[in-house]
């Protein structure tokens, strides 16, 4: 006799995903006009320390449906995306199951979601422990970590559209 079942994926303990950080930035994209990016990623503080919290960072996003390795996800087409985008009071805030996380939002960005009705999140596995909450983070810093080969072939791609509670 054989049976079928349909295989739950357990549940992301949120204490496995170590302290989550999301940083909202604008930059020039192709087209000469400003694309508003969310960088999420963990400090790697789990208790298991940085592998541990990339194995349950890439849980998430296979629970949620978002592949790592670059393959982009147009939440735009796609209605059903358990993964959205609140843009209000100057915070972007984005929310999945098992997750929410908010970050303040720079003029600029809001600016251009504004302008564009989304916003670019890269969602790392890779831990940066240097992009504390509360701390600075330099420019460059920002940009060596969220443009290295080592951090995007490590995240989810998603285009989000960003929606407010004005409608």
């Amino acid at each position: 006799m054989t049976s079928t079942s349909s295989e739950a994926r357990p549940a992301v303990r949120a204490a496995d995903l170590g302290t989550l950080v999301v940083l909202a930035w604008s930059g020039e994209a192709p087209d000469g006009t400003d694309m508003p990016y969310l960088l999420a990623y963990s400090l790697g503080d789990a208790a298991g320390g940085p592998e541990a919290t990339a194995a349950a960072v890439r849980q998430l996003l296979a629970v949620n449906g978002l592949p790592v390795g670059g393959q982009l996800v147009d939440g735009t087409t796609k209605p059903s995306l358990p993964v959205t985008l609140l843009v209000e009071a100057g915070q972007a805030v984005v929310n999945m199951p098992q997750l929410v996380a908010q970050a303040t939002a720079p003029p600029e960005w809001l600016a251009a979601v504004a302008t564009r009705g989304y916003a670019y999140l890269v969602f790392t596995t890779r831990a940066w422990p240097e992009g504390a909450p509360g701390q600075a983070v330099e420019p460059a810093a920002l940009a060596a970590f969220a443009g290295a080969e080592e951090t995007l072939h490590a995240a989810a791609h998603v285009v989000l559209p960003a929606r407010s509670l004005r409608g």
